[in-house]
């Protein structure tokens, strides 16, 4: 889920730094150090806006860098449990697919991809049901819950996101569009 927040924050601001616009010095150094990493909240700072230096820094003996304390608004991503989300199938691997969602992919394994045997085709990259024929490619949008997740705060790619499709209302759009199509007729 994405949300508006407000933080504030420290940056160590380098005594090489010291000398330019230091509006800007503050801005970059908070850009990167905050931004496409995971808080204490596990929330993902996604985009900083409107930073602004809170006080006067503070300089710490022996260091000689500026550690200032500054307030900005973030765009955070916060994925919870069980929680629906849409994706594009950006992997297609012999076990299931990855799906990037915001700014994460978790694993839709091949047992959570429906209610039907899975086949893994190699030489075109997809995932065939052996009875309905639906077809899961790269490059397919779908709608999944998140079942499991272990976010990594040192690298946030390395999380481990569990995905399950296999559950109405969920699945590529085209297949859902399909089940309603089906349920409007009966």
């Amino acid at each position: 889920m994405y949300m508006m927040t407000k933080a504030e924050r420290v940056v160590r601001i380098p005594p090489s730094e010291l000398k330019e616009d230091i509006d800007n010095v503050i801005d970059a150094l908070t850009w990167d150090s905050y931004e496409g990493r995971l808080g204490v909240d596990k929330s993902m700072t996604v985009l900083i806006n409107n930073v602004e230096a809170v006080g006067p820094g503070r300089i710490v003996h022996g260091d000689g860098a500026v550690y200032q304390t500054v307030r900005f608004d973030q765009l955070v991503f916060r994925p919870k449990d069980n929680e629906v989300v849409e994706g594009v199938v950006v992997e297609i691997v012999k076990f299931g697919a990855f799906i990037r969602f915001g700014p994460l992919d978790g694993l839709l394994h091949i047992s959570q991809v429906m209610d039907d045997r899975v086949d893994y085709d190699l030489d075109n990259q997809r995932l065939i049901g052996k009875d309905t024929g639906r077809a899961l490619s790269v490059g397919d949008v779908v709608r999944a819950r998140i079942v499991s997740m272990e976010l990594n705060e040192k690298n946030p790619q390395d999380s481990k996101i569990g995905l399950t499709m296999r559950q109405p209302g969920l699945g590529k759009l085209e297949w859902i569009a399909e089940d309603n199509t089906k349920k409007g007729d009966a």
